[in-house]
């Protein structure tokens, strides 16, 4: 498999893999996570569910969450029909090698490095989508768990904010994975430049980059947020 990638397209698709790796540290696991969009969001999740905790009437409370699981099913749906459309492209090598051929393109090309390609696309796709499902289920968990928080008159301020900050931190875990597998859908876009060739493959995956960076760092919302 390795021979017939390529120096060239294993160096970009190293590239490719080293800058989402080192993407994915740097807003979930460095210090610099408190400062993104996504920590701030984390934050005003442990408010939501304080606020909960002495709100009787949870209605609203259910309902965002039930937006939140609406979303996760809906992206973890769009993840499979992708990963099925790879499949119809696997089924239709033939046809793109041909169609290839006539077109004028120096790169090389070759039915085992289209498949290749492919299989990667499926991989990221598959990722989304586990990443999804299990933000999905989280979500779920965490309905349960605000099910169980004590009202006002049945328990303590201290019992009620101990399982409403459980929630939180459901509530946060299960965004965490949604945002992971959101990513790995906008690092699939990028992906598609290899498809074009090694060269095209780092510059998508650059500009993906810029947006997700800018977009958790210097977006306006983070500004209405710290304000």
């Amino acid at each position: 498999m390795l021979e017939t990638l390529g120096n060239d397209n294993l160096v970009a698709l190293g590239i490719f893999l080293a800058l989402w790796l080192i993407f994915e540290i740097v807003i979930d696991h460095s210090p610099l996570r408190f400062k993104s969009l996504t920590g701030q969001m984390a934050f005003k999740r442990r408010e939501w569910m304080l606020v909960m905790a002495d709100r009787d009437l949870r209605i609203i409370d259910t309902s965002i969450l039930a937006g939140l699981q609406q979303g996760a099913a809906f992206f973890g749906s769009a993840s499979l029909l992708g990963i099925g459309g790879c499949f119809a492209l696997l089924g239709a090598t033939d046809n793109v090698v041909q169609i290839h051929r006539d077109l004028p393109l120096d790169t090389e090309f070759t039915r085992a490095l289209w498949e290749a390609k492919v299989l990667g696309l499926i991989a990221i796709l598959g990722y989304s989508f586990f990443k999804f499902g299990w933000s999905y289920r989280l979500f779920n968990y965490c309905s349960i768990i605000i099910g169980s928080v004590p009202h006002k008159d049945d328990a303590e301020l201290e019992k009620r904010r101990k399982v409403a900050l459980q929630a939180a931190e459901i509530n946060t875990y299960a965004a965490r994975h949604f945002t992971a597998g959101l990513r790995g859908t906008f690092f699939a876009l990028a992906y598609l430049g290899w498809f074009v060739g090694p060269a095209t493959l780092i510059v998508t995956t650059l500009l993906v980059i810029v947006v997700l960076v800018r977009r958790q760092f210097f977006s306006y919302s983070l500004s209405v947020l710290s304000d």
